[in-house]
């Protein structure tokens, strides 16, 4: 027993060294722990700090941009290159002017290279980079320095631009006035197929007598003055555009035997136009044809606007090819001083024995009935017109010179505009209130053009100012010459529609859409016009 207790209280070797080893264990499992802790702690500071120092992952990847929000923004370099750019442009022009033209090399090349770098940027999608910016801006803006110091400074700058921005604004209001000129040129003109057509017309007329027989028959006609019957009138040397109204309204009408066109053109003109309504049918319609020439009475001491259209200068101005820039283009136009363009204000002495008569213009198109136009009540006034200032700005300050006393103290400027183009006039009512002596006065205080430009519309709102019936808006639906936005539901329910403006339907630049709506009365099938259109 004595033994086994004192072997107990004295431990042997092997005891020793299961302790030892037992401490070092603990120790080496300790040190791996905080090793391992340590080095966690050192991987995730370096990954915070290639965070911080190149950004997330998702920011490695390409970033697509929208280039034109890039050139905008105040803080872009493509901004910055963008403007670098306009002035060293401006510079190039100056350093031409002064003769250095190694100067303006150097700016162009660099020019180049900032557009190559803008472009490169804007196919790639991704913002210009410092790195890429820096030399180009760096060089341009060295050159600038340099332009300034070779005395190109701001004030010289600003002078420079300032002239080069007014021949820039000369040569656009040039191209301008030349465009509409040559807009006008292109309505004016007629189709070589319808100079074709009228050629083989005159043919006609000189060569077959019974053409003229029939012509001098429908002459003598008494529909002509009959009263009872519908009379329809067309100022026009266009013989396509008037067969088109003729044809158009005999078309839609229920009896079209009651109705009787005038049709006045020129002398040139008058041959075709006989030949043509004298060989088509259309419905038992009279037709008379007149040439302006044989009135006798509308002569210079009876008719201011004859003798205005008589003066040299007049004649010069419209006719001689005189290129004045300060006249408002549209305004050189000769069908302002064309005689059958005021006519109309005549129609009393042309037909001494109508009491009510339509007016109709050549580049309309009759859609439906309109004999109860001559039935409509106009409460004593002379003229019934369709009123266009509810849809724009068509009053009377917009055509009339409301600075001159004469024209202020007598004419309301908000007074509501009307068209000509389809009007129905009371004749009766027209000769009570002498309104062709009106006519005459205001012609004559405008000799100097100072109270309204040329166009018959100004003297009519005078004329007739105080003696116009506004009719409904379906009755006439102007600017199919034009405007290319009229509601199909207003060309569709309109009596009458009005192709006024240069895009003639007869011509190739006539806006698409409407044309059908004028080529259905067009007699395609007439053995001229299909020879005409392929030779």
């Amino acid at each position: 027993m004595r033994r086994r207790a004192a072997e107990y209280r004295r431990p042997g070797r092997r005891d020793y060294w299961y302790w030892i080893w037992g401490l070092v264990g603990l120790f080496l499992i300790a040190g791996l722990v905080l090793f391992v802790a340590h080095h966690r702690q050192d991987e995730d500071a370096e990954f915070k700090h290639l965070q911080e120092r190149h950004g997330s992952f998702e920011e490695e990847a390409p970033r697509h941009i929208n280039f034109t929000e890039e050139l905008t923004s105040a803080t872009s370099f493509a901004r910055q290159l963008s403007e670098q750019m306009t002035l060293a442009k401006a510079y190039v022009v100056i350093a031409k002017e002064h003769n250095n033209p190694h100067l303006a090399w150097q700016l162009s090349s660099k020019i180049r290279s900032c557009q190559l770098l803008l472009s490169k940027a804007a196919m790639k999608g991704e913002p210009v980079t410092l790195g890429e910016a820096e030399p180009i801006l760096s060089s341009i803006s060295s050159l600038i320095f340099k332009a300034q110091d070779l005395h190109y400074d701001i004030a010289t700058t600003l002078v420079t631009m300032k002239s080069h921005i007014q021949a820039l604004e000369d040569r656009a209001n040039a191209a301008t006035v030349q465009s509409v000129v040559f807009g006008q040129l292109v309505a004016e003109s007629l189709p070589k197929n319808l100079h074709c057509l009228s050629v083989k017309l005159m043919t006609d007329w000189l060569t077959k007598s019974a053409i003229q027989q029939r012509a001098d028959e429908s002459r003598n006609s008494p529909r002509l003055v009959d009263n009872n019957l519908y009379h329809l009138c067309i100022f026009s040397d266009n013989l396509l555009g008037t067969s088109a109204v003729v044809n158009s309204t005999v078309s839609n009408a229920e009896h079209p035997k009651q109705l009787v066109f005038h049709i006045v053109t020129t002398r040139i003109n008058y041959g075709p136009m006989q030949a043509w309504f004298q060989s088509n049918d259309f419905k038992g319609a009279a037709i008379e044809v007149q040439q302006v020439e044989d009135f006798s009475w509308l002569n210079a001491s009876y008719s201011p606007i004859v003798k205005q259209i008589s003066n040299s200068d007049t004649r010069a101005y419209y006719f001689g090819g005189s290129q004045d820039s300060s006249a408002e283009p549209k305004l050189r136009n000769p069908k302002f001083v064309s005689l059958l363009n005021h006519l109309r204000f005549y129609i009393p002495d042309i037909y001494p024995h109508l009491e009510k008569v339509v007016l109709l213009d050549d580049d309309v198109v009759v859609q439906k009935e309109i004999t109860s136009l001559f039935s409509l009540e106009l409460h004593g006034n002379v003229n019934g017109a369709v009123e266009t200032c509810l849809e724009a700005f068509h009053r009377y300050y917009k055509y009339l010179n409301f600075s001159n006393p004469l024209i202020s103290s007598k004419f309301d400027p908000q007074a509501c505009g009307w068209a000509f183009g389809m009007n129905v006039f009371d004749l009766i009512a027209w000769r009570k209130a002498n309104v062709t002596a009106r006519y005459h006065y205001w012609q004559e205080q405008n000799a100097d053009q100072t109270l309204w430009k040329l166009g018959t519309l100004p003297p009519g709102l005078l004329t007739f100012y105080g003696l116009t019936e506004p009719l409904d808006r379906r009755w006439h639906v102007l600017g199919l010459g034009y405007d290319t936005t009229i509601d199909s539901r207003l060309t569709e329910t309109a009596a009458v529609i009005h192709f006024n403006g240069n895009m003639k339907p007869w011509l190739k630049l006539g806006i698409g859409r409407y044309k059908p709506l004028w080529e259905r009365y067009v007699n395609t099938s007439h053995p001229y016009l299909r020879e005409c259109e392929t030779s």
